[in-house]
C-alpha cells in the first residue's frame, strides 16, 4: 500500500525486461503519490538471454524467468494478471480480457513482439509460434516429457526462421533431446533436424562472417539446412508436411516457427502511431510520436531516428532511460533523450555450454569461455529481481513531490466516501452488468431509501451470515471477488440458497475519481460472484481509510429442515475436504517477498472457486454435517463440528491436500499473524507429541481465505462423492479423517494417522 495517497497513476502495460527494470529502480527512488500498476497477463515474465538455455536443459523454470508479484510488491505497485486488449485514448484507459478497464494518467507499454502473422496455408493450424514465450515453453516441456518417457521413437522437427532466435532454439533443442537419448542408451540419430530460411544466408542481420561461423555449427552437428527455400504451406496432422516454393518438402512431427517479429494489431487499431509492421514509433525520448503521454520500449517500440533489430539487448539498455523519462513527466520535468548505440554486443548460444561471440566485424567462437561469459551476464541481470527485501530502505530525504500534502481527514461519518461517488460507481454497475432482480426484494439499491427491506416466503428462513477483513492484493476487482465468494461459503456451509447482500467498503485515501474507480472496480467484483451466485447486491456503506478493506453481509434462504448444521456427524462416516490448504502461509510469504508467484496465483485460483456447486455435491451423496475452513483454520473448525457432534475423529495428516508452495513456506516457518492463535488449539491433539515433526503438521493452524467445505458423508458414498467433486473442478478433494465414537471424558478428541 502506498504510504501517499496517489495523485497520477503510472500504468505499464507488459512485465518486458525495460519494464522489470523500471519497477526495480522506482522501488528503490519511489516519487510519492505515484500510484504504479502492471497489467501483465503472465506472473513469471520470460529473460529472452536466458531462454536458449532453458530450451537446451542447462537451466530450470525459475533461473531464466523473473517473477513479477514480488518485484511488484517491492515497487509498491499493483499487479493486475490480464492481457490488454486494447487503448481508449479519449478517456485514458487501459481495456482488459477479463476486467474492467483500468485508467491512467500516463501510460508505458513493453509487450514485446509476436512472430509475424501465420498466413502461410496450414501454419496456424500446425506450427508452433515461439511467441508468446510462456506457451511455447508449455509445449516444450510436454515434448521433453514425452521424449523422456519413449526415447526410442524417430523425431523429426522443423524450424522455419534462420535468424538468431531460430538458430539458437535448433541448437538448443538438438543438445538437450541427444542428452536424453545418451542417458536412455538411444541412439542420437534418433533425431532429425531442419532449418529453413527464406533468404540465401543465415543471421542476415549479423555480420556475414558470424553467418558463416554459425552454418558450420549446424553442418558439423548435422543439423539440414534449407536456405533460399520459403515456406508456403504446412499439411497433415501427423507427420505435417512442410512445402516450399520450390517444390521441396519434409515431414516432420512438430514445426517451430521463429519468423520476423510483428506487434500485436490492438496497438494500431487503438489509434497511436506505428511503423508499417505495427510497431510504437517512439522519439529519443522514448515517448510516442503521436500521444507523448504514452512510452514504449523494448521489441514493442521502434525508435523513429534510431530504428535498430529487434534484440533483447535493447530492451535491456532501455531500461534505465525509460525509468528516468517516466519519473520526470511525473514530475513535470524536462526529458531527457536516449541514443542506443550502433554497435551492440550478441553472444548465440550453441546449447551445449559453448557461445559464440559478435560485435560487428569481431567474431568468436564458439568457445566454452564465451559460454561462461554469457552465463555470468545472464545470472547477473536476473540477481537483480532476485534480491528483493521488503525491509529494504530506501531514499527517503529531499525527494520530489507531484503535490503538496493530503488534507487533513475526518473521522465518523465525515469519514464517508462522497455521494456523487456512489452515485457514478452504481450507474456504471447497473450499466455494465445484469443486476438480476430478485424476488422478494422491496426496497434495494434502485431506490434511494435509508435501509433495504427484505421479504422472507413463509416456509423459509433467513440465514445471515458477516465477513470484513483487510485486502490481501492490491487490485481491488480481484479483491471483490475473493471477499464476496469467501463471505457466501458460509451460506453454502450452512446449506442456504443465497439470496441479498450489504457491503461495506473502506477506500484509501485518493482524489475523488482514482476513489470513484477503485469503488467500482471492488463492487464490480463482488456484484459478478454475488450474481453468479444468485444474489443481489442490496445496500451497503463506503468509508476512507489508510488501506481497502471490504466485506459483505450475506442472506441466504433455506427450509429448516434443509440447513446444514456444524454438528450432525455420525460415527462410520468420513470427512472430505474439497479444497487444499495453505492460502494463510502463501498470503504471509506474498507480504514478505518470498513466494513464487506461480505459487500466488494457485492460491488466488482457489479462493476464486466458489462452494456453491460443491455442497449440491456433498448433498446428493448424503452429507449430515458441514462447515467452510476459514480464519480457524482445519484444527478450529474441525473442533467445532467434533463439539457439537459429541464424536471424535481420526484425522489423516498425509491425506490433507496443499496449495503448491505451501509446504515450502511452511518449512521456512512463514505463517500467517493468525496462526499462533489458532495453534491454542492443538490441545485437542491427543498424539501431538508424537506428530507434530509431520511436514503437514502446522498446515492445521493456517487460517484460509474463501477456503473449502469440511463435510461428514457415509463411507460408502465417499468415492462417488469424490468422483462427483472432481468432475465438478474441485480437483483437490480428499477424504481426510473419520468420525469415530466420542472417547471418555477429558480425553483429547483428535487423533492423528
Amino acid at each position: 500500500m502506498l504510504s501517499v495517497p496517489p495523485v497520477k497513476d503510472l500504468v505499464l502495460i507488459g512485465g518486458g525486461h525495460s519494464h522489470a527494470i523500471a519497477l526495480k529502480q522506482l522501488a528503490m527512488n519511489p516519487v510519492p503519490g505515484l500510484r504504479l500498476t502492471l497489467i501483465a497477463d503472465v506472473v513469471h515474465t520470460p529473460y529472452s538471454g536466458m531462454l536458449p538455455g532453458y530450451i537446451a536443459g542447462l537451466y530450470n523454470f525459475d533461473d531464466c524467468h523473473i517473477d513479477l508479484r514480488p518485484l511488484a510488491n517491492f515497487a509498491e505497485a499493483r499487479l493486475f494478471v490480464d492481457r490488454a486488449i486494447g487503448l481508449d485514448l479519449d478517456a485514458n484507459r487501459v481495456r482488459c480480457e477479463n476486467r474492467p478497464p483500468v485508467p491512467f494518467d500516463f501510460l508505458s507499454i513493453d509487450i514485446g513482439s509476436t512472430p509475424a502473422t501465420l498466413t502461410v496455408p496450414g501454419a496456424e493450424e500446425h506450427a508452433i509460434a515461439v511467441k508468446p514465450i510462456s506457451k511455447f515453453l508449455a509445449i516444450w516441456d510436454k515434448i521433453v516429457a514425452d521424449v523422456v518417457k519413449n526415447p526410442a521413437q524417430k523425431r523429426r522437427f522443423a524450424i522455419v526462421g534462420g535468424g538468431a532466435g531460430g538458430v539458437e532454439l535448433i541448437l538448443a533443442v538438438q543438445s538437450h533431446l541427444h542428452r536424453i537419448f545418451r542417458q536412455s542408451g538411444q541412439p542420437e540419430d534418433n533425431l532429425e533436424l531442419h532449418l529453413f530460411q527464406r533468404g540465401d544466408r543465415l543471421l542476415p542481420e549479423r555480420h556475414l562472417g558470424v553467418s558463416r561461423r554459425v552454418k558450420k555449427v549446424l553442418s558439423r552437428r548435422g543439423i539440414q539446412l534449407h536456405l533460399g527455400e520459403t515456406v508456403t504451406k504446412i499439411e497433415g496432422e501427423n507427420p505435417h508436411r512442410v512445402e516450399c516454393n520450390s517444390g521441396f518438402s519434409v515431414e516432420c512431427d512438430r514445426v517451430f516457427w521463429v519468423t520476423q517479429a510483428s506487434a500485436a494489431p490492438w496497438l494500431k487499431a487503438s489509434g497511436l502511431a506505428v511503423s508499417d509492421r505495427g510497431f510504437i514509433l517512439v522519439g529519443d525520448t522514448l515517448q510516442s510520436v503521436s500521444h507523448p503521454h504514452i512510452f514504449a520500449a523494448g521489441d514493442v517500440a521502434t525508435m523513429t531516428n534510431h530504428p535498430r533489430p529487434k534484440a533483447g539487448v535493447f530492451a535491456v539498455r532501455q531500461g534505465k532511460p525509460l525509468t528516468q523519462n517516466l519519473r520526470r513527466f511525473a514530475l513535470g520535468q524536462s526529458l531527457k533523450p536516449y541514443r542506443p548505440q550502433k554497435q551492440f554486443l550478441i553472444l548465440i548460444g550453441t546449447g551445449d555450454e559453448q557461445a559464440i561471440a559478435s560485435r560487428g566485424w569481431f567474431r568468436l567462437g564458439p568457445h566454452p569461455l564465451i559460454w561462461k561469459w554469457k552465463d555470468r551476464i545472464d545470472r547477473e541481470f536476473m540477481d537483480r529481481f532476485d534480491r528483493l527485501s521488503p525491509q529494504m530502505e530506501t531514499k527517503t530525504q529531499n525527494r520530489p513531490r507531484l503535490s503538496s500534502p493530503p488534507p487533513m481527514r475526518c473521522a465518523g461519518c465525515g469519514s464517508k466516501v462522497g455521494g456523487s461517488i456512489l452515485e457514478n460507481t452504481l450507474k456504471k454497475i447497473r450499466a455494465e452488468t445484469d443486476f438480476p432482480q430478485k424476488d422478494g426484494i422491496l426496497i434495494g439499491l434502485d431506490r434511494a431509501d435509508d435501509a433495504a427491506v427484505l421479504q422472507v416466503p413463509g416456509e423459509s428462513v433467513m440465514v445471515q451470515t458477516v465477513d470484513y477483513f483487510r485486502a490481501p492484493f492490491d487490485d481491488p476487482f480481484l479483491f471483490g471477488k475473493i471477499a464476496a465468494n469467501h463471505s457466501l461459503s458460509d451460506l453454502f456451509a450452512m446449506g442456504a440458497s443465497p439470496h441479498s447482500a450489504l457491503a461495506i467498503a473502506t477506500l484509501p485515501y485518493a482524489p475523488p475519481e482514482k476513489v470513484e474507480d477503485s469503488l467500482y472496480q471492488l463492487l464490480l467484483g463482488a456484484v459478478t460472484v454475488l450474481n453468479e451466485a444468485g444474489a443481489v447486491l442490496v445496500g451497503g456503506h463506503t468509508t476512507e481509510g489508510e488501506e481497502m478493506a471490504f466485506g459483505l453481509m450475506c442472506n441466504g434462504l433455506a427450509r429448516p429442515e434443509d440447513l446444514l448444521r456444524k454438528g450432525g456427524s455420525e460415527p462410520g462416516q468420513v470427512l472430505i475436504l474439497t479444497k487444499a490448504l495453505g492460502t494463510g502461509t502463501l498470503l504471509a510469504a506474498d507480504m514478505r517477498l518470498r513466494a513464487k508467484g506461480r505459487w500466488v496465483e494457485g492460491a488466488i485460483a482457489s479462493m476464486l472457486r466458489s462452494n456453491g456447486a460443491a455442497v449440491d455435491a456433498l448433498r446428493r451423496h448424503g452429507v449430515t454435517a458441514c462447515t467452510d475452513i476459514t480464519g480457524f483454520g482445519l484444527l478450529g473448525h474441525l473442533i467445532e463440528m467434533i463439539r457439537g457432534s459429541r464424536v471424535s475423529v481420526e484425522l489423516n495428516l498425509s491425506a490433507l491436500p496443499i496449495l503448491t508452495g505451501a509446504e515450502e513456506t511452511l518449512g521456512q516457518k512463514i505463517y500467517s499473524s493468525l496462526f499462533p492463535e489458532n495453534r491454542r488449539w492443538e490441545g485437542a491433539i491427543a498424539n501431538r507429541e508424537a506428530v507434530n515433526s509431520h511436514p503437514y503438521y502446522t498446515l492445521l493452524f493456517d487460517p484460509q481465505t474463501s477456503g473449502g467445505l469440511l463435510a461428514a458423508i457415509p463411507e460408502d458414498r465417499a468415492d462417488s462423492c469424490l468422483a462427483d467433486l472432481r468432475d465438478l473442478g474441485y480437483s483437490d478433494s480428499a477424504i481426510v479423517g473419520r468420525v469415530r465414537p466420542a472417547g471418555a471424558t477429558g480425553v483429547s478428541p483428535i487423533t492423528i494417522v
